[in-house]
């Protein structure tokens, strides 16, 4: 690439449910990114990045189609739209917690007869996703009216739906709306793809490879922490035993050569119990740090 030349990859991001969470992400991993008022293009701290936020249910399309190289969307839009796009690597994260998996159910009233797929015979099925719920019902042999729904589906049943197909992470929702889940259609992970020729580009595919590498070590270290102590060399196997590494710890020498440094990385929701356990085991100095990537 020549100094005149200007390169930009163009990244959709999901508008919507997942928003908030992917803009978190993006800080967490070393990017200023900011989205104004009434604004769809998210302002970020690298001239190399051109941003949209898109509904996710549109970002496979307009992916394949070349109009944006890369976009955050899900794997439930993906198969949705039987879009062609480059499936680049699962992001663990959602919109209420990271590394859940989110659910297409069959959900129907509390009070329904249906039981399984099979008692759908005839039934009025509502959804967004219209196709993978016609694939369901073909697999099962079930034939069914399968209505697209623009919004509040739980709601739907008994009056204007048999049952419905809708997503849940928790299931509280459905539950709140008399709904009772009777079978699993698809569970979808968060998925960054890109377009083919943005894939073959030598320079699109190093900027994509560089800022997936960015957004999993941001990933990988939410929710940890890092600890680190200094221990005496006849503590030092006490204290192991308590440190539930994520590797091995690091252990190096100061200058007194009676005492050792532990360095290691936990799961922050353990550090309350393990801290006074160190303690008593022999560690001292104990300081605990935030991270903000973990690089593996």
């Amino acid at each position: 690439m020549t100094m005149t030349e200007n390169k930009t990859l163009r990244l959709a991001i999901p508008k919507g449910s997942l928003e908030e969470a992917t803009i978190a992400l993006f800080t967490r991993a070393g990017y200023n990114m900011r989205v104004s008022d009434r604004s769809y293009y998210p302002s970020v701290d690298d001239p190399e990045l051109e941003c949209i936020l898109i509904r996710a249910q549109e970002i496979p399309r307009y992916v394949q189609d070349g109009v944006m190289d890369a976009g955050i969307t899900g794997l439930d839009w993906i198969q949705e739209t039987s879009s062609k796009v480059i499936d680049v690597c699962e992001l663990s994260y959602s919109k209420v917690a990271r590394r859940r998996p989110v659910r297409w159910v069959l959900a129907v009233p509390e009070a329904s007869p249906i039981q399984g797929v099979r008692d759908l015979e005839g039934k009025r099925i509502a959804t967004e996703v219209v196709s993978l719920t016609r694939e369901y019902l073909e697999k099962a042999g079930v034939s069914a009216l399968v209505e697209y729904s623009y919004g509040a589906t739980e709601v739907k049943p008994p009056l204007l739906a048999d049952a419905i197909v809708d997503i849940t992470e928790t299931g509280n929702s459905l539950r709140a709306n008399g709904l009772r889940i009777v079978d699993t259609i698809l569970e979808s992970t968060t998925r960054f793809v890109a377009s083919e020729a943005a894939w073959n580009d030598p320079w699109r595919r190093q900027k994509i490879d560089d800022l997936i590498l960015m957004l999993q070590g941001a990933l990988a270290a939410d929710g940890k922490v890092g600890l680190m102590m200094n221990v005496k060399k006849t503590d030092v196997d006490a204290v192991l035993e308590i440190l539930p590494a994520l590797d091995k710890p690091t252990i190096s020498s100061l200058s007194d050569p009676a005492w050792l440094a532990v360095n290691t990385i936990v799961d922050e929701d353990v550090v309350r119990e393990i801290v006074p356990r160190l303690k008593k085991a022999g560690a001292h100095g104990i300081v605990e740090y935030p991270l903000n990537k973990i690089i593996e």
